[in-house]
Parts: C-alpha cells; structure tokens; sequence
C-alpha cells in the first residue's frame, strides 16, 4: 500500500489533505482513483489509513479509515557520522542506511575527504532528504530521518560525546571488536563514524579516542566506505535491538 509523510497541520480529525509532491505522486504516478486506499504517516509515529476522497491539480483529500500506531522505528537511535564518499556513494549509504533503521545521518569532512561541493552543499543536502524520505516511505519508517548539515570531523566528534556511546571502526584496530563492545553497551543512543575511502589519519583517531570514542575492528577483511556504515549499523541493530 503506497504510503506517504505529512505534516500535523495537514491531519484533521477526520481528513487529511496532501499537496504538492505527494499529490503529484498520487495523481501522475501511481494513478490513483477516489476510493483507493494509501497509508499516511505524520511522522512521529502513528499511521492513517485513508480512502481518497478527491485528487485535483496539486492537492489530493483522504478520509481517515483507520489510525494505528507505527512500531517499525527501533528502539536504539543510531547516529551514522558518516565521512563524505566520492561519486554518489553517499546517496547509496542514506537509502540503504535509512531502510534498515538509522535515526539520523551526519555527513563529515575529514583529513583524507576529496569530495569538494564548492558552494552546492545546499543542493546536495536537498537531494540526500529526498533520498531519505523515499527510503522512509519505502521500509514503512514511522518518521523521516534527516540528513543533518555537513560537519568537521572535531565538531562530530564533540557532538557524539552527548550520546550514550560512540565507536570509530578503524583497520589498524586489532583488540577491541564491535561484538565485546555490544556486550558492555547499555544505552539507546549511539554513533558510529566511518572513514572516507582513504580512512581516518592518525591525528583523527587519536582525538578520537580522547573523547572516548572507542576504536573497533569490524573484523579481518577491509570494507569500503559505502559498506562499513551498513554492516556496522546492521550489527548494532540485530545485538541490541529488533533484526532477528
């Protein structure tokens, strides 16, 4: 069932109302007819069902069937402090990342970044939401993380100390393992913060590890960047969380 993000001032107790994207999704994509049913969400958890009622030019009415509380957000809040990749790497590590379950992602500069937006970072933030809310809509997400504005890497480092936890995988990393820090981990806010293709310099990890971000190996083999946020996230999630 097609399923679609609005804001509460668009929900009345009886009808909800859908404009612009949403509507034109309805009416040009799917096309959709009065009487069909869809799935609308007010992104903070609870879902509607809806009868279509009347599609026009840019705006779409429903009727509310039924309401019923959306349990598909995880329990765990990841944070994915993510280092920005070359190409459109980045755009694959949102979807894929939202779909099973990160509450938000931070998109980093480091020491080895090569990536230069050179004044398109609003552009480029614009499309990784959208990207993010097809993810949501997609894997049935109560609510539609956010891509946060970019960051340095001290100043993302500085932001995870607030949370309950945090670890960097690094590959020079050959004691502390993602599995005995799950063991020790009781919270439900965590970071994870992963190196662009040329990893973490020195200097990185080390101001790392003395906020007591923890440094881990994700095991023997050498992942790509697109790839180490997902495991990682997919790890934490199954251990202390919901995919069983």
């Amino acid at each position: 069932m097609p399923k679609f993000f609005v804001k509460s001032e668009n929900i009345d107790d009886h009808t909800i109302t859908l404009e612009n994207d949403n509507a034109r999704h309805i009416g040009s994509v799917l096309r959709s007819k009065v009487g069909d049913i869809i799935t609308v969400c007010d992104g903070k958890g609870r879902d509607y069902e809806c009868e279509i009622t009347d599609i026009s030019k840019g705006r779409v009415t429903a009727k509310i069937v039924d309401i019923f509380t959306n349990n598909n957000e995880p329990e765990l809040k990841i944070t994915l402090y993510q280092a920005l990749p070359k190409s459109d790497k980045m755009e694959l590590v949102i979807q894929k990342c939202i779909e099973i379950g990160v509450d938000r992602i931070v998109p980093v500069k480091t020491e080895h970044t090569v990536v230069k937006l050179d004044g398109k970072e609003d552009k480029k933030l614009a499309r990784w939401n959208k990207i993010a809310e097809a993810a949501a809509k997609q894997s049935g997400r109560g609510k539609i993380p956010r891509v946060e504005n970019i960051m340095d890497f001290k100043s993302a480092i500085d932001e995870a100390v607030g949370l309950d936890g945090a670890v960097i995988p690094y590959e020079k990393e050959g004691k502390n393992t993602l599995k005995s820090y799950v063991k020790s981990f009781s919270g439900k806010t965590i970071g994870i913060f992963i190196g662009p293709e040329g990893g973490f310099s020195q200097g990185e990890i080390e101001y790392a590890l003395s906020r007591g971000i923890l440094s881990v190996t994700l095991g023997k083999r050498i992942l790509r960047t697109e790839t180490a946020g997902l495991v990682a996230s997919v790890i934490l999630l199954y251990e202390l969380e919901d995919l069983a």
